[in-house]
């Protein structure tokens, strides 16, 4: 079965629509560069390079330098499906990201976005 077409889709041209999501809201940049670099565990070298190099969000994803462990604590409801409950593994790592945004959008303390660990 082919991937869904979002994988395809480069992190350069979604990464600037999650910026302009949380500043409309008051929040900045590095708020979603702290986000991603939770659950992914690149930097901000690692996003600029990407970025440049226009890659997929399924290779994003599978070249993750430390995907979080804690990921799995993201819970609740995305694009009107239970992230806990979606059972593509790569689907749910990007409505992971999904869901950290909306979070940062919504003003939740950056400690809770990050599932109590330090931001």
């Amino acid at each position: 079965m082919p991937g869904h077409r979002i994988f395809a889709l480069s992190f350069a041209s979604i990464y600037p629509l999650y910026v302009q999501k949380v500043e409309r809201k008051g929040r900045s940049r590095a708020d979603v560069d702290a986000v991603i670099t939770w659950l992914t565990g690149y930097d901000e070298p690692g996003l600029a390079k990407l970025m440049a190099d226009g890659v997929d969000l399924e290779t994003f994803f599978a070249e993750a330098p430390a995907f979080n462990p804690n990921a799995s604590l993201i819970t609740g409801v995305i694009c009107g499906y239970r992230v806990e409950d979606i059972e593509d593994p790569l689907m749910q790592k990007v409505r992971y990201l999904d869901k950290l945004v909306d979070e940062v959008a919504k003003g939740k303390k950056m400690s809770s976005i990050l599932r109590g660990s330090a931001g």
